[in-house]
């Protein structure tokens, strides 16, 4: 199903959240598509009781929620007033629920961690299940320091077409420079310590940065090849002080519905946004 003029974006009251939904507002009012924010309450799964209390206005876990919901509304429209905002309550686990919303989304955007997460784990489960799962793009955000920075991009041999895809138009839409990064590792099938192996690592990086400059053409394209045992490393050491780090999955990781251990670690140790480009 080609995917639709719209975002989606979770939201739980958290602070990680409103960032999450902040920086869903302005790629929404950058790619003129409008915003779904989507608050799902757990309380059902707690309690019957969710009317208001007798003679109290205002009260009740259902008002309660329902403010949640406004209030991630609110902050959408404090930084994109014109972009329209939409808004949906629903009740029961989370995961679910946002797959469903966003099956046919442009983007699904996600806060690194919501008041559910727990000590030590700097991403949460949801956004990690759905990072793996989701039919779109998923954004996990943690922290959104340098709006203005370059978009980063990380390219295997195969040349990820589906992430250097979304780099590309997330470069146009801000008007950011492009970093596309290939990492060679020692256990590649070509070791990096042979210049057989480098040159045509360097071949395939050019012929990646040849795409890009195709796909945008109004965008200043970079490349960089490094030599690195660790892909994570290399991609978070290259994303220091950019906007995005974008990265590709096939969904593939060693349990099903996990994503791959290279992009699972980027996920936990980014500082910045994150976009997974589900292929």
């Amino acid at each position: 199903m080609p995917p639709t003029d719209r975002m989606v974006v979770g939201y739980d009251g958290s602070a990680e959240a409103a960032v999450a939904v902040r920086w869903a507002a302005r790629h929404a009012a950058l790619f003129g598509c409008e915003l779904h924010v989507v608050h799902c309450s757990l309380w059902p799964l707690l309690t019957n009781d969710l009317g208001p209390v007798k003679g109290i206005a205002g009260s009740g876990l259902q008002h309660q929620a329902q403010a949640v919901l406004e209030e991630g509304k609110a902050e959408a429209r404090s930084v994109a007033p014109r972009v329209k905002v939409q808004g949906s309550l629903l009740y029961g686990l989370p995961a679910g629920h946002l797959r469903r919303m966003a099956g046919d989304a442009r983007m699904l955007v996600l806060g690194s961690r919501g008041i559910g997460g727990f000590l030590g784990l700097l991403v949460g489960s949801v956004s990690l299940e759905l990072a793996a799962t989701a039919s779109c793009p998923v954004a996990v955000i943690r922290l959104d320091n340098h709006p203005q920075g370059r978009v980063v991009v990380g390219v295997d041999s195969s040349g990820s077409e589906g992430a250097l895809q979304l780099a590309c138009d997330l470069a146009s839409a801000t008007e950011a420079e492009l970093m596309i990064i290939h990492v060679s590792r020692p256990h590649d099938g070509l070791t990096y310590a042979t210049g057989r192996g480098i040159e045509a690592a360097r071949r395939r990086l050019r012929s990646v940065a040849e795409d890009a400059k195709a796909l945008a053409p109004n965008v200043a394209v970079g490349q960089e090849l490094v030599r690195d045992a660790s892909v994570p490393r290399a991609l978070l050491n290259a994303s220091r002080g950019a906007a995005l780090m974008v990265v590709g999955t096939k969904g593939h990781g060693l349990l099903r519905g996990t994503i791959g251990s290279d992009a699972h670690a980027v996920l936990h140790h980014a500082t910045g946004p994150v976009l997974i480009a589900r292929t």
